[in-house]
């Protein structure tokens, strides 16, 4: 009689292991499934050059745009940054004609267009420098994913770092985002990427 019972139980368990089972199965293929919308780097922008003139994302079009974030009184990651990215050009030769780097300023209470460009200037003349208005700034930020925030000191106010976000981000010739690098990426590793990029694209 044990032993019918034990079997009874364990039949009757089984049973309801194996509907729970099933239950749970026909409510997740039934749940729908909705697939997040793919983010995308890049978009229309309005900067103002060290020439004063107004600069949008389609005045570069044509060329594959290496876009870096930082501003003039950063101490290290962006002189460096921009410097490799110099070196990068000069190892492209006359591929350098298919590149135009752009330098965004985080600080354009600081870095003014003239600012910017004196110092993109003694870098390399072929780094644009592009600021704006807070919004303008804030807008293009945006659209790339670009973070910063002001830091002030505890002795003044108007001595301040900012933090930001550190990547390369290079553009195709559309203007589409194609990848990002790091920030201090040595400049054969940047030639050897575009190089890759305009075989790729049968340049």
């Amino acid at each position: 009689m044990e032993g019918r019972n034990d079997r009874r139980y364990a039949s009757v368990f089984h049973r309801t292991i194996l509907y729970g089972f099933l239950s749970a199965a026909a409510y997740i293929i039934t749940v729908p499934v909705f697939a997040a919308s793919p983010a995308t780097i890049g978009g229309p922008f309005s900067l103002i050059a060290p020439d004063g003139s107004t600069v949008t994302d389609a005045s570069f079009r044509g060329k594959w745009m290496l876009v870096f974030f930082g501003y003039t009184f950063c101490p290290t990651i962006c002189p460096t940054t921009l410097s490799e990215i110099a070196l990068a050009l000069e190892r492209l030769g006359p591929d350098a004609a298919k590149v135009q780097p752009v330098f965004i300023t985080v600080d354009p209470e600081r870095d003014t267009p003239d600012v910017l460009g004196q110092y993109t200037g003694a870098i390399d003349p072929r780094i644009v420098g592009l600021s704006g208005s807070q919004r303008q700034i804030a807008a293009v930020s945006e659209e790339y994913g670009a973070y910063s925030e002001r830091h002030a000191s505890a002795t003044s106010p108007d001595d301040y770092v900012v933090d930001h976000s550190t990547y390369i981000y290079v553009m195709d010739p559309q203007g589409s985002f194609v990848r990002g690098l790091k920030a201090g990426t040595p400049a054969d590793t940047i030639a050897d990427t575009l190089r890759r990029l305009m075989r790729k694209a049968g340049q």
